[in-house]
């Protein structure tokens, strides 16, 4: 009987290709600064030398709070179970540490950066903003009121004639960092006004410029790491708009008599807890021409879309979206 020929099942000896490993990215040093009175003060560098006192107050090893969020969990207890339920969680204020070093040329020096570190963090004057900004140049900003740390100790490891070392202990109530606002999309309908009965248009038949949006899937991008609450600006003329979530909340103003928001206005729509304001150009408030059960609702991270119905009016109308992403850490 024939023997059936087969291929060499036996590989040859060959060395494993030896492993290329990856290069490491040219990475700059992270930028930090502390601006108080609610970001309006002066900002003061802790990691930029570029004082005149150099070098100033800059940043120690040791911070601590600057990243993920702290987590508050709910749950219930069951009298005849083993443990419990989870029901819900939320993120809690965080509390964020950075010890500072100060040193000045000599004495008086020392003392004019103390004040002034000390005058600008006061919470009396408002929250402080913390700046991080990383090799990328994505700027980061906590806002944080200063709470503890500028006491002060004269011990030998804590304190000399010209320089000190300080724990800046602050809370930030709200424990996202936040980027530059940007403006998501935006979106022009309706046409330019015309005259009514143009010189070269006979009068019959009468045509009226109209225009509307209408899309159930509009796609929109939230680049941060959680929900954020969006800004909406509708500029006039529009005779009525709604816009929905994914999940159905859903916020708009049917027209009646008149225009939801006139020729030349811009109505801004602040979904912002705590700001959640419906306000044109001129300061008039719109929050009583919404339609019943309004939800201001959050754009959640990463990619969605949403419903958007506008009917504009004889002109050009306009709808932009735009957000201030909210990150985890820096």
């Amino acid at each position: 009987m024939p023997i059936p020929a087969t291929r060499d099942q036996v590989q040859q000896d060959r060395p494993d290709p030896v492993p290329i490993p990856p290069l490491p990215m040219r990475w700059g040093h992270t930028y930090v600064s502390i601006t108080g009175s609610n970001g309006e003060g002066e900002e003061i560098p802790l990691t930029a030398f570029n004082s005149v006192k150099w070098p100033a107050i800059f940043i120690q090893p040791g911070a601590t709070g600057l990243d993920k969020a702290p987590i508050e969990l709910h749950s219930d207890d069951s009298p005849n179970l083993d443990g419990g339920i989870f029901r819900s969680t939320r993120a809690v204020q965080r509390e964020v540490m950075i010890p500072v070093y100060i040193y000045g040329i000599d004495r008086r020096t020392l003392k004019e950066l103390k004040r002034q570190l000390i005058q600008q963090i006061n919470p009396r004057n408002g929250y402080c903003v913390i700046k991080f900004v990383e090799a990328d140049s994505q700027p980061r900003y906590l806002y944080a009121y200063y709470k503890d740390g500028l006491q002060g100790s004269e011990s030998e490891d804590q304190a000399g004639f010209k320089w000190i070392k300080y724990g800046l202990q602050f809370t930030a109530f709200d424990p996202y960092y936040y980027s530059d606002e940007i403006r998501v999309a935006e979106w022009t309908f309706g046409t330019e006004a015309k005259p009514f009965n143009p010189p070269s248009t006979p009068l019959l038949p009468v045509k009226l410029n109209r225009g509307g949006l209408a899309n159930d899937s509009i796609p929109v991008v939230n680049p941060g790491d959680v929900e954020a609450w969006p800004r909406w600006e509708l500029a006039g003329p529009i005779e009525s708009f709604e816009i929905t979530s994914p999940s159905g909340d859903s916020f708009g103003i049917q027209s009646g008599t008149s225009y939801a928001v006139d020729a030349g206005r811009t109505l801004t729509i602040d979904t912002r807890p705590g700001y959640k304001t419906l306000k044109d150009d001129q300061g008039r408030n719109y929050w009583q021409d919404l339609r019943p059960s309004p939800v201001l609702w959050p754009i959640k991270e990463g990619r969605s879309t949403v419903s958007v119905s506008i009917v504009a009016g004889a002109g050009q109308a306009a709808l932009r979206l735009i957000l201030h992403p909210r990150y985890e850490t820096y």
